[in-house]
């Protein structure tokens, strides 16, 4: 059995201003226009817990739903989209914090409007939220 050293891990902690920050841009991106069963997913940490957060939730129309305890496939459509990215997306040769952020938003703006879904009836993630929009 290997035995490793915690103390050097690199720890990444995600700030409560970064998932305040995430929803807003979500917020202005969909233009206030959030359908009435739209769920917003989560797992239970601290920051989607949050009053804060629960608050900006709330007002936006969301539904609140967080995964349980140790349950992967109550997020299952996040976990797809991140194999999706692992293996489409090629980030090693980043050289810069900078290019990797631009190559991630790219990635999701491809994803969200040409990359169609066979699980959405063969619509790109866009294409079928208008489609629900307009049912």
């Amino acid at each position: 059995m290997v035995q490793r050293n915690l103390s050097s891990l690199p720890i990444i902690l995600l700030e409560l201003s970064l998932v305040k920050r995430t929803l807003r841009r979500l917020l202005n991106r969909l233009d206030g226009e959030v359908h009435s069963e739209t769920i917003f997913h989560s797992d239970q940490g601290f920051h989607y817990t949050h009053p804060d957060v629960r608050s900006l939730i709330a007002k936006a129309g969301f539904k609140q739903s967080m995964s349980r305890k140790g349950s992967c496939w109550d997020n299952a459509s996040m976990e797809t989209f991140l194999r999706h990215m692992k293996d489409e997306l090629e980030l090693k040769d980043c050289s810069s914090l900078q290019e990797l952020r631009v190559r991630v938003n790219e990635y999701i703006t491809y994803y969200n409007t040409e990359r169609v879904q066979w699980t959405l009836k063969k619509m790109t993630p866009d294409e079928y939220r208008s489609h629900l929009i307009g049912a």
